[in-house]
């Protein structure tokens, strides 16, 4: 069994309180009697004392940034001030730690300390959908990956939303200990060992409410015959506009091409039969205009990340399902 490994928590002025949740339940729990590696895991920060919660309660922070120098593992559970300057001397205590052969794990919006630190510059990493285009924006040098639940790149393992730290966690004590530690724990803490597909699972894909009357009759009839494989000339002929105004208006409103939007519309139509009903993978095709089985699973897998049937066992609604979706 490997030496035991010393894991900082580090917080800034305020802690997000599921991500250091889950940092602490993967690493800051003594289970020595059941098998598993002994851990140090020290919660640190620029400033020791109280810090705020994002849940409304203070929480003790013991050490300094000085328990940095002694860490294996610095995990960063979520940064909830995201464009905030690093509190004074954060980032050269990140980057000796990492110098100095440490790994960094973040979760959630925790990548954003280390990419104001510059130690993300020209590395994948990944944050919460949510966040990822502000991410980029600010930190044009790192390589943001939108559709994954962690990137690993060199000593940094960046990670999507907060339960997408679970994942990134029992990546890495899989990395370090072996699969059987690693599912071991996942047992424990009953959740799965590794968990498929990206975060693109996750992504509100709204559509902007208030489309102009031309497109929103459009896109009304696109709803009501998922089936339609119309061209853009026969939805302009239909809006009363020319193919290019009809398009330029139509990725105003949407975001994205008719094709493109159309086939995200089938997509949530499948999600939407595949958690309430029970019908076969080819019945769900045909329903939302995909056509065959084979379909649907390549176009589901490319923008979801998991297959139908993958995606119906992890999002099945709470409700009995129906047969015929009602």
């Amino acid at each position: 069994m490997r030496p035991a490994r010393v894991v900082a928590a580090l917080t800034g002025s305020c802690v997000a309180t599921f991500e250091l949740g889950v940092a602490t339940q993967v690493f800051g729990l003594d289970r020595t009697d059941d098998g598993f590696a002994a851990t140090e895991f020290l919660l640190c920060g620029p400033r020791r004392g109280p810090v705020a919660t994002t849940s409304g309660f203070a929480v003790h922070v013991p050490h300094g940034l000085d328990a940095l120098e002694r860490a294996d593992l610095v995990v960063v559970p979520g940064w909830p001030a995201l464009d905030d300057p690093l509190p004074r001397g954060v980032a050269p205590a990140l980057r000796r730690a990492v110098e100095r052969g440490a790994d960094v794990l973040t979760i959630c919006s925790g990548a954003f300390a280390p990419a104001a630190a510059g130690l993300l510059d020209g590395r994948r990493a990944a944050t919460h959908w949510q966040f990822a285009d502000r991410f980029a924006r600010r930190f044009p040098r790192v390589l943001v990956q939108h559709d994954v639940l962690y990137a690993e790149d060199g000593p940094f393992v960046t990670s999507a939303g907060a339960a997408a730290g679970i994942d990134a966690c029992l990546h890495v004590v899989r990395r370090d200990r072996g699969a059987a530690v690693a599912n071991a724990l996942a047992r424990r803490m009953v959740t799965a060992a590794h968990r498929p597909g990206g975060q693109a699972q996750f992504v509100d894909h709204a559509v902007p409410a208030e489309p102009s009357d031309a497109v929103a009759g459009v896109l009304e009839r696109m709803r009501r015959d998922l089936a339609q494989d119309l061209t853009v000339e026969e939805l302009a002929r239909g809006a009363l506009l020319s193919p290019r105004t009809f398009a330029r208006r139509f990725r105003a409103a949407t975001g994205t091409t008719p094709h493109r939007w159309l086939v995200e519309e089938r997509l949530r139509r499948a999600e939407e039969l595949l958690e309430r009903t029970d019908l076969t993978v080819e019945v769900v095709a045909r329903r939302c205009g995909m056509g065959t089985a084979d379909a649907l699973r390549r176009q589901f897998t490319a923008r979801r990340g998991v297959g139908p049937a993958a995606y119906r066992q992890g999002f099945r609604a709470a409700d009995p399902p129906t047969r015929d979706g009602a």
